[in-house]
């Protein structure tokens, strides 16, 4: 399975946390609409069905990544 590069995941998982704020103080068409479209990408990119299972995959994918360049092996 292709990975998504890393700074893709983070940007998708910051545009989910900024509209989920966001949708808490007006909930729009317009930022429902952005939501949606966010979660799918994400879902689509960790190859998951559901959003919880996108974030968690998504953040796991991230600490793999640190914890690679912790120990040295990220080339």
């Amino acid at each position: 399975m292709l990975r998504p590069h890393p700074s893709f995941l983070h940007a998708l998982l910051e545009n989910h946390a900024t509209l989920t704020a966001l949708q808490a103080k007006e909930d729009s068409a317009e930022v429902r609409r952005q939501l949606d479209d966010v979660t799918y990408t994400l879902c689509v990119s960790t190859g998951t069905r559901t959003l919880e299972a996108g974030l968690a995959s998504a953040r796991a994918q991230l600490a793999g990544v640190a914890s690679q360049e912790e120990s040295g092996l990220a080339a």
